[in-house]
């Protein structure tokens, strides 16, 4: 199956990390982790996923940084981010109201509804 779809997961809970790869890959789907958004670029560096999920209360760089960055630069702009994060919806409306970036193709709440989240990478990488 060349045609499977590769899935960048950034998110510094190893247990969450292990989660959505178990998810992602039980599903067809190749995963790459990062546990931050520096190891996130370096990632990107190496290879162009066909969508990013990204966590965003992070050390090292924080996940809002990480999505202005992939934002801001050409190679990466086009790959569809899903913004997952326990953060409040008040965060929700904050990213999507950034002048600077647009918003995120997608957004979840953790804890994520695995149905959701599926349907959401489908409809993204198809």
């Amino acid at each position: 199956m060349d045609d499977q779809k590769t899935i960048l997961i950034i998110d510094d809970e190893p247990d969450t990390l292990t989660y959505f790869v178990s998810l992602l890959e039980d599903n067809g789907y190749n995963t790459i982790t990062a546990e931050n958004g520096d190891e996130g670029i370096a990632k990107m560096n190496l290879m162009l996923p066909d969508l990013v999920t990204l966590d965003i209360t992070m050390p090292e760089m924080s996940g809002v940084k990480f999505y202005r960055t992939l934002r801001e630069n050409d190679k990466w702009k086009s790959i569809p981010i899903i913004i997952i994060t326990g953060i409040s919806d008040d965060f929700k409306n904050f990213i999507s109201s950034r002048k600077q970036v647009p918003a995120p193709e997608g957004y979840l709440s953790k804890p994520i509804d695995e149905d959701e989240l599926l349907n959401l990478v489908k409809k993204l990488t198809s």
